[in-house]
Parts: structure tokens; sequence; C-alpha cells
């Protein structure tokens, strides 16, 4: 069950922690967003550490579709009815130099970097699809309403945004960490002040950047409240057509599609970690009736954290955590969310504003409906008897069946049947007795 950017690019090794040190800001959590934190704090001279528990970008990273854009679904709809067209604008403006500072790095990483359009339609409801498009032109953006696809079934409309583009994560993270300053296989086990504690050394840093996908310090910031994960799924198809563009459904239900070399990656069967959800059978079905001459070459399944209003966290952990930062809640969006966010956190480390920081703030209210529903279903699992419990806030723990692990449907720590850690934010697997 893999992706094939492991199978197509050779990733580098860095060595364990070994000592106690110091150093000016310390990076817990080597995905994308880290990686791209200590590249921009390289690039700028700053003394930084980047710790990982496992190896660079095996998490999340490695099973993302890898798509850089700025349409996240129909997203400024929505961003200007809940925070104005100002914010709107910044989230906007945010993500298109994101994708503009991956264009200019992979001119020079050879990454399989490719331009393509990106399409967010609807199988049912036109006015949505035309409501995003009003709502970009007061942003400024001319998006194209399309009204077929080259998918096999018909659509009441889409949305285009030009010159988007996907590329190969692996292979760009395999160039683009070389030299940085990166210790693998050394978790951190806890903080005290901006202090690490490791099993093999302790780092004092004057400053601390949280990107551990589902933050880790339960007692700051409420992100066991504000953050909640999602399972999708994914195939990769030879003998498919080239669908020309990156496509996904508006709704949370449908379907993601894209190509990679002579292969057809479909995307679904989602479901919040801990439910049941279509899974790869909802997809592999699709395939066999849409494209019956097709053969899986992989399958994968991948972890989103999720907000309650739609925007990531981004910037400082809380207002009690002084020179603890973060990054999270990327909506299944990593790959641009990722370069804003070390885009935002670079410049705060040096004390500079960021001109788009303020829709990222994780300061902002958590007074929306999603709220109500995350709060009902930690209640709910929290009292749910059960001998299988989460060792991150003891929520019941649900089987899945698809992939054969422990899954936590309150904040999406996973585990393997023999209780080993997958997913945090745990930070320990579970209690197994002889």
């Amino acid at each position: 069950m893999n992706a094939p950017w492991e199978q197509t690019a050779n990733q580098p090794n860095f060595e364990s922690l070994n000592k106690d040190l110091k150093t000016d800001v310390l990076i817990i959590g080597g995905g994308m967003t880290g990686i791209l934190c200590a590249h921009m704090l390289h690039q700028l001279g700053i003394d930084y550490v980047l710790c990982e528990a496992d190896t660079i970008c095996s998490g999340i990273t490695k099973n993302t579709t890898a798509k850089i854009t700025s349409q996240h679904g129909l997203i400024y709809e929505k961003l200007i009815r809940q925070f104005g067209v100002a914010k709107a604008k910044q989230y906007l403006d945010a993500n298109e130099n994101a994708l503009k500072k991956y264009r200019e790095l992979c001119r020079k990483i050879d990454c399989d970097f490719e331009e393509k359009d990106a399409y967010v339609y609807s199988l049912n409801h036109r006015r949505k699809i035309e409501n995003e498009i009003t709502a970009l032109e007061r942003l400024g953006i001319h998006a194209e309403f399309v009204r077929t696809l080259p998918l096999p079934f018909s659509v009441a409309g889409a949305v285009r945004f030009k010159n988007q583009a996907q590329f190969h994560p692996l292979k760009f993270v395999a160039e683009i960490s070389k030299g940085l300053h990166v210790y693998e296989h050394t978790r951190v086990q806890t903080l005290v002040g901006t202090k690490a504690i490791t099993s093999q050394g302790t780092i004092q840093a004057k400053k601390i950047l949280v990107t551990t996908h589902f933050p880790f310090i339960n007692k700051h910031g409420f992100y066991f409240l504000k953050v909640y994960q999602h399972r999708s799924y994914a195939i990769a198809l030879e003998n498919a057509p080239n669908v020309h563009g990156m496509y996904v459904d508006e709704a949370p239900t449908g379907m993601s599609f894209r190509n990679y070399e002579n292969l057809l990656f479909i995307g679904g069967g989602g479901h919040r970690t801990g439910k049941k959800g279509g899974a790869w059978q909802e997809l592999r079905d699709f395939a066999k009736r849409h494209y019956p001459n097709a053969v899986e070459k992989y399958h994968w399944a991948a972890q989103d954290c999720m907000t309650l209003d739609g925007a990531p966290y981004i910037g400082a952990y809380s207002a009690g955590t002084n020179d603890i930062y973060v990054a999270t809640g990327f909506q299944k969006w990593g790959m641009t969310s990722s370069m804003v966010s070390a885009m935002i956190l670079s410049d705060m480390v040096q004390g500079k504003e960021n001109p788009y920081a303020q829709v990222f703030s994780p300061g902002r209210t958590i007074l929306r409906p999603q709220l109500a529903v995350q709060v009902l279903e930690s209640a709910f699992n929290l009292l749910t008897p059960s001998t299988k419990r989460c060792p991150h806030l003891g929520c019941a723990l649900k089987w899945n069946p698809d992939e054969h692990t422990w899954d936590c449907p309150c904040h999406g720590s996973r585990f393997t049947k023999e209780g080993t850690l997958i997913d945090n934010p745990a930070t320990k697997g579970l209690k197994t007795h002889p």
C-alpha cells in the first residue's frame, strides 16, 4: 500500500541526535512543511535544527497526490462570507505566491514539475460553481466556467484555474533537503518552555516551529477542539486515459483525478478518521465501470487535518506560549499550504510582519458550526466503553477493516493491529498485555 513516489525517488539519510545542543530555531516535524521551513531559514543564514521522529517526509507527504494550486475546492466564496473580502484576498495571494515560489525552485530541480489547469466541478449544483466564480471576480481573478470535462460523467459545471501545477514531491524533497541541519529518528517527547526533550538529548532553542501535522501540545491552543482528521484513498491505473488537468469534486465525498506519467490517479472514498467510508472499493468499482481495460498499479491512503472554518492555522501556537509557532489544518491542500507556512513562519521568527498572516491566525474565533460536531464527537467517544483507548486523550478506538488499523474518531491518531503508533497526535503506541 504505497503511492508511486517512494518507488521512484531516493531519499537522503540523516543521523540521529546524540548530544545536547543549542539553536536559535527548532523545527519539530520533517514533512514538507518542516523541510521548507528549514530550507528558508538555511537560505537566510538563521541558526536552526530540524528533528523528525522517523525519516523525512515518511508520514503524510509521501502519500500526497502532489497538486500545487491556489484553488482549494470552492473556498473563496466561503472565505468572503466568513472573513470578508480583504482576508479572502490574503488567502488567495498567499497561495498564488506559494505556487510562484515552487515554480522558481523547480526550475533548478528535476522533480517532474508540470503546469496544469485545475478544475473544481459539481455534479448537480451549477449555482455553487457560479457563486465561486463571482467570488473570484471580487478578488480580481478571472476564472472560467466550464460545462464539460474529459471525465466519464456529466457535470453541472466546473471552475477552471489556469496555470496551476503538479510534481513529484519526494524528488523535490530529495534535492531541497541536501545540506539541511536535520536529525532523523529523533522524537521530541516533551517541551519545557523552549527546551525540547528527546531520548537522545535535549535541544535548547530560542524559538520553536511545530510542524508535526497535528499539534502535539494539548494544554495550549485547544487544537483538540479546533482540528480533526480525515482519511482519503487513491488508486493509480495503467491503461487509463490522460485527463489533461487536475480535477476535484466540490462535494466532500466526491472524487479527484490527475495523471502522472502513464498513470491515472483517482482519489475518493473518504471519511472522517475512525468512521466508515467507501475506501478503495468505491474507487475500484468506479474504475471497473468506466475504465474496464485499466490495471491497478498502486493503491494508498492519506490523512489530512481539517479546521473549523476551512483555513489552516499558521502562526503563534497560542496566547500562552511565547516563541512557539504552529502550522496545521491544511484541508487536503498540503503542498501550497506547506509553502505558505514556511513563508509566514520564517518571517515570524525574524520578528517580521507577514502580509498574509492574519487570515491564518490560530487565535481566530472557534465559534463555528463545526465546533459543536467536534465537542459531540469527542464526548460520545470518550463515553464509549472499549478496551482500546487512544493514549492522546482517551477516546475509544475504532477498528478500520480496510487498513487493518485502530483509528481514533476524535482526533485521528492511528495504530497498527499490534498497537504501534502510525499517525499523531498521540505520541506513543497502545499498551499491550501479554
